[in-house]
């Protein structure tokens, strides 16, 4: 009975210290290695699907993240779903800790040109993601983190992937970038990983296998701003 009581209790206080993530999950964005999905839940995310197509607001959240796809395939839908890309918007600019890769980074771009068609995408990024026919980045990458990475534990080399037909072009020259790119081309071929707030979008696909632990730092990142937010929220109850 007194370890049923101790599982009990661990299991509540697993359940307390857990957040929420919402991950896109449609025709646009599927592009997600299971382990690393595993190794988000391990860490204490409980992972909340969302459709960008489809859904027209935010479930409650402590944090999102959108990683790659083909959103250039699904562009016209993507924007003809404003209420979604503005929550989305909105959320981002009011601190929710995001991460994107490749495709979430086109998502949250100001807008998606390809083959001659263009489309509005959720604009929280200050650049335009632009198709081309040949890849703009292919192969593997080798990251500095740079003093602007907003996750916990900074300064690491990080080592990951890239596959892109896109580039982000006319990028606001004040953006900050999270990592310096020692091999590969991220996004204009020095820098990759746009910080806006708490938001970190970058080219380059991270393993959890490659030694960078990511999804344990994200879930680390999201966790520590949920309770900043908190203690905010308490403080303004008392003033």
């Amino acid at each position: 009975v007194a370890r049923d009581t101790e599982r009990q209790g661990a299991s509540a206080a697993s359940a307390r210290h857990a957040v929420r993530i919402g991950i896109a999950r449609d025709r646009a964005f599927g592009f997600y290695y299971p382990d690393d999905l595993a190794a988000l839940e391990a860490a204490g995310a409980e992972l909340v699907p969302i459709d960008t197509l489809r859904d027209a607001r935010l479930p409650a959240i402590d944090g999102l993240f959108i990683g790659g796809g083909f959103p250039e395939t699904c562009m016209a839908e993507l924007e003809a779903n404003a209420a979604l890309r503005g929550a989305v918007h909105a959320a981002v600019s009011a601190g929710l800790p995001t991460y994107a890769e490749c495709g979430g980074l086109m998502y949250l771009a100001r807008s998606l040109h390809w083959r001659g068609r263009s489309a509005r995408m959720v604009g929280v990024i200050p650049g335009d993601a632009v198709m081309h026919e040949r890849p703009v980045g292919r192969g593997y990458v080798h990251l500095q983190e740079t003093g602007a990475m907003p996750w916990a534990g900074g300064g690491a080399l990080v080592r990951g992937h890239e596959f892109h037909h896109s580039s982000l072009e006319n990028l606001d020259p004040g953006v900050a970038f999270a990592y310096r790119v020692e091999r590969g081309h991220g996004i204009d071929g020095a820098h990759d990983g746009v910080v806006i707030h708490n938001l970190l979008a970058s080219y380059a696909h991270l393993r959890g296998v490659t030694g960078t632990d990511w999804p344990a730092r994200f879930v680390e990142f999201v966790r520590r701003e949920r309770e900043r937010a908190a203690a905010r929220a308490t403080l303004a109850r008392a003033a």
